[in-house]
């Protein structure tokens, strides 16, 4: 038997086809997409046909294919069939109808070539009829590896060889993805997502697999397939595979006779082709115009226009984008309108196709409208190619774009863009025109953007050229030799930005002790120049320790430098002989401020648990067990780092925040302060949002300490910080009082430096001696007329692709398209009584009246898509969610300065307002472009589940289980005729073995909502009342027993008795009909002449007819040399209404000490508790909190809740 194996390979071994025969096939290609399970809706498309193979030379064939036939199915599997789609089949046989031209020798498919005009979509196609004939015969091996050419890239495959009863040679092909050297993949909008190795090896969202399988029969000419089956699989979850996938299924088989291709193939998903039968070739054929198509891998037609999410017909784009452009415009007008919201990525994928006359033939039909306008600015940037830069440019150099418009259009146009070597090349021209420089925020963005174009330009091009990031380079030495500190923080950040490895010995220059020239120069700039490493520190990890570890051990230059230097250090994720170099440096530490900042940083790694921590983590649990007993005390007055993160292996997502807190030992306050978050996600890190604010010249006001600043956050502490504060006019004007900066996905995109001259304009403006030519004056005449403001922001928050190649020459597209939509409406009008007339002061004594209605809000839609996505037809499945935000109002103002009295007024709650939405579903989605009106999207999971299929696997059956809550909690109040709501519903059909995928696949609905309420009475307003004046309230317990001991002493126990009957008698006054002074009046007398004055009052009714419904709140702030009393005193207000809710605190400073006491319920009678809080400190120990809570009576549901 293996004698007659390896004969039949020596047969086999020059794999071929016949130059004098004409081979036909029928060919089948299927590919679905779904869950493969029961009773859930899938989707698919099966394209069919005749493939006739004859020779056009020795080694050179021709292949035609003809009577094709494209089916689409979209529903659930044994209840639905595939349907015909008759147009998009003549489109296809159309580019299909002239024979291809392809190489073939020794079973490997050479160079392809196609008639002029063909697509390259179609030419995929046709690779994927031709990766049947793509493999390797080896003569001497039954069990091989090889690495070789294939649709799917350079990948290694495993073959298999064995023979059947026939003398048929049966090869099994397997090629393992995962081990590429060239995989025929393409990765978009991922450039500022660091892969993760370590979080790669917890867990895969992608796992695909293909297997061939061959019977070759000897002929005289060497080896011909007779049969051949191809099986494709692809799980895909959005967290770990492990935990539930989507599937996408697609096989291939070639059969020796039709009778065989309907009892062997695969009725799940298939690509087939079909041996049908061979003849003599009868003559070469008359070919057209060919041109050359590459290889058998496939070739990606990455098209921006051709968006997974949606299907619609691209011609003449210039007059839908008017009309869609003004139809959002006016449907956005007062409030985000979420029908529309979608429409959005229909504008984005019309102007991905627009030629730039055509841009320019827009933005002269739609500039002359204001919200025209808005709307085509913000939705152009999404072009992403030379078309925008070649716009913006023309709309820089004419002058004609507001400042805001331009540096708002530029940054979002720049961070969407390609970045291709030209497009980079183009962008350089910005730096250079002279409309860039007019405005400070407009050259800001323009060096800072231009600086994470070439970051994003490095990550797809190695080596990144120099010339990229020359301009900044260039920028960075100027600014240094013109000592202007503006320019070289400027030139600093945009290198960051850029982290391009040919910056570092530009940034070296600016580093004390570093630099072989140094230069001195303000810590800013430094500080600057240290954070310009950050994302080198991962391209270059050594030359970034370097570079840190020399600045660190430097204890003469800025500690913050020192400070952020040893974060650059960690960022570069170092090995643990470099961490216990740092260990042992920090063990002989001097200044304490780095010292904590060091410590609490390696503390904070210590605990984390994300997986680019893993191993450094375990160093720096061991650094913390070296530096505790020496930094492990120091209080919170040091500089110090927080971090706190999670991570899940079944999601495979984490976050993680930071915040750092650098001080220095000669500031009271903080040198610089920064937060910062991450996205952990399938393999990738993200950094999300990033703060920064610098006090610059406010900590120089301030210096090492206030005058009369005590820590104890009272009245005198705020007194001393205004004092100091008094002294801003000392800094100089070159120096910022402060700075702040912000960045996203790791980009600074925005910085601003506030000098003194900006705040003396405030002054200047808000002074009660400003008169009309304040800008102030300019902004209340406008409202007393009426003031109206709109503004909205459609904005593509990303727009992540991946692609893939499958064995039948499709594309296989995993997408997310995040997408919100912001929106603000203000109408407002006042009045001011007595009017103003000379100076902003008189504000102080007169009435201002508003009026004023609006929306606030926006509706944010997320699309996850996978499955096939060419430019003819869409299949697969696609999750979907919008989740629109809406706070309407409607109200009046009144506020009167002088008595610090401040009255609201809103309209009855007559319709329900839904404040939050979400709604979500999965669905199985077919798109075609000869109908892309009639698209099909079938929920995954139908609406009623009553009698669920089983999955039968042996030996047991598993069904599926259903979970249908929709719960709904109301709050209500018929006192103001409102509540509010919650309702949820969520539809779900698992398995157990699907966790978590389950939580997130079906119907979503969550819905927080105010509506009305039947009210005890008819309610004209709600009536909203602050008085921070002078008010007085009943006597305190204290103040109680005083004036008890005065009534034992005239009347006697029974007027005490009577006396306590009226007390809460707040409207008493003295009698003027009788002389005498009864019990009362005495009470009365005194609580007048003790009562302190409430510190603010709070009321808020509802007002009708009758007398108002509501409550009235009043606070109460009676500070002793040694003590703070607080108290708060809630009362119902209305007809027969006695609920009270009485709160007294006390707090002692001397004894650290806090006591609470709680009433409330029918004159504060019916419950009570109270609450002793203590602090203790003995030196040589830890400090320690001691409480005790003391209930006497409280209702009976908080005596249940507490049993649970």
């Amino acid at each position: 038997m293996r004698g007659l194996i390896l004969c039949c390979l020596v047969a086999l071994a020059d794999l071929s086809l016949d130059p004098k025969k004409t081979y036909d096939y029928k060919y089948v290609g299927l590919v679905n997409f779904g869950r493969g399970l029961p009773n859930l809706a899938e989707s698919g498309v099966r394209l069919s046909c005749k493939v006739k193979i004859f020779s056009a030379s020795a080694q050179a064939f021709m292949l035609q294919v003809s009577d094709l036939a494209f089916e689409e199915f979209n529903g659930f599997p044994g209840k639905n069939a595939f349907h015909g789609a008759p147009k998009l089949a003549a489109r296809i046989s159309a580019q299909l109808a002239k024979p291809f031209m392809f190489e073939y020798a020794g079973g490997h498919v050479g160079n392809i070539q196609a008639p002029a005009g063909t697509s390259d979509a179609i030419v995929n196609i046709v690779r994927g009829i031709l990766g049947f004939f793509q493999l390797t015969v080896k003569t001497t091996q039954r069990v091989y590896t090889v690495e070789e050419l294939g649709l799917h890239g350079l990948c290694q495959s495993n073959y298999a060889v064995e023979e059947n009863t026939e003398s048929e040679m049966i090869i099994t092909q397997v090629v393992d993805f995962s081990n590429c050297r060239e995989k025929a993949e393409l990765i978009s909008g991922m450039a500022m997502a660091v892969p993760d190795q370590v979080a790669a090896e917890k867990g895969d969202s992608i796992v695909s697999t293909v297997k061939y399988a061959y019977t070759l029969k000897p002929t005289a000419a060497g080896g011909m397939i007779t049969k051949a089956h191809a099986l494709e699989q692809q799980h895909f979850s959005p967290f770990n595979v492990k935990g539930g996938s989507f599937k996408m299924q697609a096989t291939a088989a070639i059969f020796h006779s039709v009778r065989d291709m309907y009892v062997k193939c695969p009725s799940s998903g298939r690509k087939e082709l079909f041996f049908l039968g061979m003849t003599e070739t009868a003559g070469a054929p008359t070919l057209g115009p060919m041109e050359p198509k590459g290889n058998i891998v496939y070739k990606f037609v990455h098209n921006q226009a051709n968006l997974p999410i949606l299907m619609q017909d691209l011609e003449n784009p210039i007059p839908k984008l008017v009309e869609l452009i003004k139809h959002l415009a006016q449907a956005n007008i007062y409030q985000i309108d979420s029908a529309t919201t979608e429409d959005v990525m229909k504008a984005i994928q019309l102007f991905r196709v627009v030629p730039f006359e055509g841009l320019d033939a827009l933005w002269k039909q739609l500039s002359g409208n204001a919200e025209h306008r808005q709307w085509f600015l913000n939705l152009v940037v999404e072009v992403n190619d030379a078309r925008i830069l070649r716009f913006l440019e023309e709309r820089f150099k004419a002058g004609d774009l507001g400042h805001t418009e331009a540096w708002q259009t530029l940054l979002l146009a720049f961070n969407h863009l390609q970045a291709l070597p030209e497009l980079v090349e183009m962008a350089k021209g910005f730096l250079t025109i002279p409309f860039s420089k007019s405005d400070p925020f407009v050259w800001h963005s323009v060096v800072l953007a231009y600086g994470s174009l070439v970051y994003k330009h490095c990550n797809y091009y190695t080596p990144c050229p120099v010339a990229a990031v020359q301009p900044l380079l260039d920028m960075a030495v100027d600014g240094l030799k013109r000592a202007s500190e503006e320019d070289m923080v400027l030139a600093l950040k945009a290198l960051g930005n850029a982290g391009h490895l040919a910056s570092i010995k530009t940034i070296m220059r600016f580093l004390p002790g570093v630099a072989a020239n140094p230069v001195a120069l303000p810590a800013h700039v430094q500080s600057a120049a240290v954070q310009s490493l950050r994302l080198i520190a991962t391209r270059d990890p050594h030359s970034v320790q370097e570079i840190g570890m020399s600045l660190f051990l430097q204890r003469d230059i800025p500690a913050e430098v020192r400070m952020l230097a040893f974060v650059v250090i960690f960022q570069t994720k170092p090995p643990m002989a470099l961490v216990s170099m740092l260990t042992s440096h920090l063990m002989e530490e001097k200044d304490l401020e780095v010292a904590s900042f060091a410590y609490s940083y390696i503390k904070s790694l210590a605990r984390s648990s994300t997986p680019d921590n893993r191993y450094l983590s375990t160093t720096c649990s061991v650094a913390v067990r070296i530096l505790a007993p020496k930094f492990g005390r120091l209080s919170f007055h040091y500089s110090k780092a927080v971090s706190m993160d999670w991570f899940s292996d079944d999601l495979l997502m984490g976050t993680s925040m930071e915040f750092l807190m650098l001080q220095s030992q000669s500031n009271i306050l903080p040198t610089e302060m920064m937060l910062k978050g991450k996205y952990f996600f399938i393999g990738r890190i993200l950094q999300l949002l990033e703060f920064g604010i610098r006090p610059e010249g406010i900590k120089q006001m301030f210096g090492a300490d206030i005058p009369g600043f005590r820590g104890d956050l009272s009245f005198n502490d705020l007194q001393a910080v205004l004092k100091a504060f008094q002294g801003w006019e000392k800094v100089p004007n070159d120096k910022p009082l402060l700075s702040f900066f912000a960045r996203a996905s790791g980009q600074e995109w925005f910085f601003v430096d506030l000098k003194k001259e900006f705040v003396q304009s405030l002054i200047k403006a808000f002074s009660p001696s400003a008169g009309k030519d304040s800008p102030v004056w300019e902004i209340i005449d406008n409202l007393k007329k009426g003031f109206v403001w709109h503004w909205t922001k459609p904005y593509l928050i990303a727009e992540t692709r991946y692609f893939q190649a499958t064995t039948l020459g499709l594309p296989i597209e995993i997408s997310k398209y995040y997408q919100t939509v912001n929106g603000i409406t203000a109408n407002v009008k006042a009045a001011v009584n007595p009017p103003v007339m000379e100076h902003l002061g008189q504000l102080m004594t007169s009435e201002i009246s508003l009026e004023t209605d609006g929306f606030i809000g926006f509706t944010k839609d997320f699309w996850l898509f996978h499955g096939i996505n060419t430019e003819l037809f869409q299949c697969g499945t696609e999750f979907k969610s919008k989740s629109p935000v809406t706070v309407p109002w409607r109200f009046s103002a009144k506020v009167n300065i002088r008595d610090k009295k401040f009255e609201l007024d809103f309209p009855p709650c007559k319709e329900p307002v839904e404040l939050i939405t979400l709604e979500s579903n999965v669905y199985a989605v077919s798109r075609n472009i000869e109908d892309p009106a009639v698209a099909k999207m079938t929920p995954m999971m139908p609406v009623a589940m009553d009698n669920p299929a089983t999955v039968k696997s042996e030996p047991q059956v598993v069904a599926p289980h259903l979970w249908h809550p929709a719960p709904k909690v109301c709050a209500e109040s018929t006192v103001y005729g409102l509540g509010v709501c919650m309702e949820s519903e969520l539809r779900r059909a698992y398995y157990h073995e699907e966790y978590p995928l389950y939580y997130f696949l079906g119907y979503t609905h969550f819905a927080l909502s105010i509506v009305p309420v039947q009210p005890i009475k008819p309610i004209e307003k709600i009536h909203v009342e602050v008085n921070a004046g002078p008010n007085t309230h009943p006597i305190s317990a204290r103040e109680l027993l005083q004036t008890l001991r005065r009534l034992s002493k005239v009347n006697g126990v029974r007027d005490h008795v009577e006396a306590m009957k009226n007390l809460d008698s707040s409207s008493a006054s003295s009698s003027t009909e009788d002389v005498q002074q009864t019990p009362r009046d005495i009470v009365t007398e005194v609580i007048l002449e003790s009562s302190p004055e409430a510190v603010f009052n709070v009321r808020v009714l509802a007002m009708s007819s009758s007398k108002p419904e509501g409550y009235d709140a009043a606070f109460y702030y009676t500070p002793e040399a040694h003590l703070e009393n607080v108290q708060l005193i809630v009362s119902q207000t209305g007809e027969d209404a006695n609920w009270k809710l009485c709160t007294d605190a006390v707090v002692h400073k001397t004894h650290a000490l806090a006591k609470a006491h709680v009433r409330w319920g029918a004159e504060c009678q019916s419950y009570e508790m109270s609450m002793k809080v203590a602090t203790a400190y003995l030196p040589g120990s830890r400090p320690t909190l001691k409480a005790k809570l003391h209930w006497a009576r409280v209702p009976e549901y908080m005596v249940e809740m507490g049993m649970r």
